[in-house]
């Protein structure tokens, strides 16, 4: 059966994309289309170096295009939903208000120009996300059901990807001296997604992902919750039904408050955006259609607006996570089954981690009451989740996980605010969960001066302090067991100049992994940017991180040793004409771990982009780099295909290279082709287990294709 599944789906994919190249139409493009977002550029921009592969850029990208797709509309955004943009600051979202109050709806987007506080570089990175109309959201449209048909923003994407090395996951098992099978990956080596959505901005969403992942098998067992794809996501949302303002059915998202306890989408944090990124905004109920396997609810989530000041959410939800499942003979705080915890990576490629896939039902449900102020100043609102497991969650005996969650069930409840005073922005959440524990954080955004703005955000999330899908600003990767002093200031002295720095204190009460004692450290990032025109941008960036780990030494008891961490970012991205482009980018870092010696890593990327027409467009790089070891491996983002993203570790020594050609056959069809390589000098093999490559050079093919009906 599963070879048969896997053949009609292969045939199902080709001939899916046969039908796309064969029934295209040509036809003239749009005269006046909005810019296409470049999110290399703007990620970049938003976010500092990344450290660790730890950040959900999925998630990120995926809201960036949503907004591209339904942009947001100037004339009826609301305070919150402009903030949710983080390419506002709170000075330049007021004005925006006030001059829609006094002057009227804006007839332009070029009449950005004439309000208080925007410059070219802000009209610049918000013009691909935003547009400009005086019709209400469905004014006009006819039913629901004629508004999907003859909606424009419906697209199909098929995407296929490999590494073209074989590795040692996909080769035949062989025997190990005691006689077992050596495990291997059940599936092919080929990635494949097929993706469909049809949405329009502030009225529907409908959409379908299938996915499957290097490694994992093609099967059909309704059985164990195998529907050929190994991951498939469904949702169906409709808005601005008169007091019915969402519902959603199928898989969504939630952000409401700071992230305290729901949090989703668009979250950086600590970053080169020093200022807007820290708040959080409550955006609501929102469509999923991500390939994240543990960031989404499945079920159903409706907000109404009980009044005109007043909405009122709420949500159920039930899915099957993946979780190991265990068993005792001595019974564990009452429980003889039992999970160590939740697994999140979403692969099932190994007979082991098949059997982790789905096997802990996860019941959610909650709501949220929101009360906004007629002029939007003052938003007050209440939130709480309640989460049931169907076996326990029982962490490893150790010390550190001494206040970790243990159980099935856990109640979280809490307050948020913000409050708008002139140029001064309060913000904040305090909750508490069923174990006692409260987290909390506070915050302000000031402008101090028209080209001033200063931010201060203190944060603290007991070490009994509960939550599943929270996403607060901290310096873990969850809430919990912290307290942090965040101060952010950015300065713009001159035209085309800016000034952004941050100095972040944490705490941590409590032991963590691989830290045997409460620790603490700080982190701060300094940045120079000058934007000569508005095509392009010069910054230099340092960055220092101090942090305690265990020390590597054969103590009997292993103590904390501080880990230092500096960063150098050079950055210049220029446009000579409107067809080429060029971004070039220096990191280096320098670790040293207590008084160990200093060890070493940089890298340099050339990148080149250049537009033939209307109709193809080649982007490309070439790229050195040289590291001690894992430790000073460098981060860099990459161009890639629509909806993916790329953001390699390089560590050794090598050259790293991609080209990507963007083929628009015609206002229909859009095609993309990436080839990667990256090569190692002085190695002979490359990664290690089931991914081990014999040899020094690791190659990777990406092909897309878009059919916009």
């Amino acid at each position: 059966m599963s070879q048969r599944v896997r053949g009609c789906f292969r045939v199902t994919f080709w001939l899916g994309f046969v039908w796309l190249l064969c029934w295209v139409r040509p036809t003239q493009a749009q005269q006046f289309p909005r810019p296409t977002p470049d999110l290399d550029r703007l990620v970049q921009e938003l976010f500092a170096d990344q450290q660790s592969d730890d950040v959900p850029y999925e998630d990120l990208y995926e809201t960036l295009l949503l907004y591209y797709q339904t942009p947001l509309n100037l004339n009826l955004a609301n305070r919150e939903e402009l903030r949710g943009l983080l390419l506002l600051s709170e000075v330049q979202i007021s004005q925006l208000l006030e001059h829609r109050q006094q002057v009227g709806p804006l007839l332009s987007l070029y009449e950005l120009q004439s309000i208080d506080g925007f410059d070219l570089r802000t009209i610049y990175r918000v013009a691909p996300f935003v547009t400009v109309t005086d019709a209400g959201p469905n004014a006009a449209r006819g039913p629901l059901w004629q508004r999907v048909l003859h909606e424009d923003n419906n697209a199909l994407f098929l995407r296929y990807e490999r590494v073209l090395q074989p590795r040692r996951g996909y080769t035949a098992a062989d025997t190990t001296s005691m006689g077992r099978l050596t495990s291997r990956y059940l599936g092919s080596p080929d990635k494949l997604l097929l993706r469909y959505r049809v949405s329009h901005t502030k009225d529907f969403s409908v959409g379908f992902t299938a996915e499957k992942d290097a490694g994992e098998p093609l099967a059909w067992q309704p059985s164990q919750r195998r529907y050929g794809a190994d991951f498939m996501s469904a949702h169906v949302v409709v808005q601005e039904r008169g007091r019915l303002k969402t519902l959603a059915l199928g898989d969504y998202q939630l952000q409401f408050g700071q992230g305290l306890l729901l949090s989703s989408g668009l979250q950086v944090g600590k970053g080169g955006e020093t200022i807007t990124t820290i708040r959080r905004s409550s955006l609501g109920v929102r469509p999923y259609s991500s390939v994240l396997e543990s960031t989404f609810f499945r079920g159903a989530a409706a907000t109404v607006a009980v009044s005109s000041t007043v909405r009122a959410t709420a949500f159920a939800s039930y899915k099957h996570v993946d979780a190991n499942h265990q068993q005792s003979l001595d019974s564990l705080d009452g429980f003889t089954e039992y999970s160590s915890g939740v697994l999140v990576s979403g692969l099932h490629r190994t007979a082991t981690e098949l059997a982790n896939r789905k096997s802990l039902g996860e019941a959610i449900g909650g709501g949220n009451l929101t009360y906004t102020s007629r002029s939007g100043h003052l938003a007050v609102g209440l939130t709480a989740v309640g989460t049931h497991y169907n076996r326990a969650l029982l962490r490893r005996a150790e010390l550190y996980n001494a206040y970790e969650f243990r159980g099935q069930n856990n109640l979280a409840a809490g307050v948020h605010y913000s409050y708008v005073l002139r140029n001064l922005l309060l913000f904040g959440e305090t909750a508490r969960s069923s174990s006692g524990g409260v987290g909390t954080v506070n915050g302000l955004l000031a402008s101090l001066a028209p080209n001033v703005d200063a931010a201060v955000l203190y944060r603290s999330y007991a070490r009994d302090f509960h939550t599943f899908y929270g996403n607060a600003l901290g310096e873990n990767s969850r809430n919990i067991n912290e307290r942090g002093l965040y101060l952010g200031l950015k300065v713009r002295p001159a035209a085309g100049w800016e000034i952004s720095a941050y100095y972040d204190q944490f705490w941590f009460p409590w032991l963590r992994y691989r830290v045997g004692a409460p620790s603490h450290g700080h982190d701060w990032l300094l940045r120079l940017a000058y934007t000569p025109t508005k095509t392009s941008l010069l910054y230099a960036q340092l960055r220092t991180r101090l942090k305690d780990y265990n020390a590597n030494n054969p103590r009997p008891l292993p103590l904390p040793e501080p880990t230092l961490r500096h960063s150098l970012l050079l950055f210049y991205d220029t446009n000579p004409t409107s067809m080429f482009s060029l971004r070039t980018r220096v990191q280096g870092t320098r670790y040293r771990e207590g008084e160990g010696p200093r060890r070493t890593g940089y890298v340099l990327a050339q990148d080149v982009s250049y537009t033939f027409g209307r109709y193809l467009r080649l982007s490309g790089r070439y790229a050195l780099f040289d590291t001690d070891d894992y430790d000073t491996r460098q981060y860099v983002f990459e161009q890639d295909v629509l909806y993916a993203f790329s953001v390699p570790a390089l560590y050794g020594q090598g050259t790293r290279t991609y080209l990507l050609a963007e083929v628009r056959c015609n206002r229909h069809l859009t095609l993309w082709l990436r080839y990667a390589d990256t090569h190692y000098r002085n190695q002979t093999t490359i990664g290690s287990g089931l991914d081990l490559i014999e040899g020094n050079r690791r190659s990777e093919v990406k092909a897309q294709a878009r059919y916009r009906f």
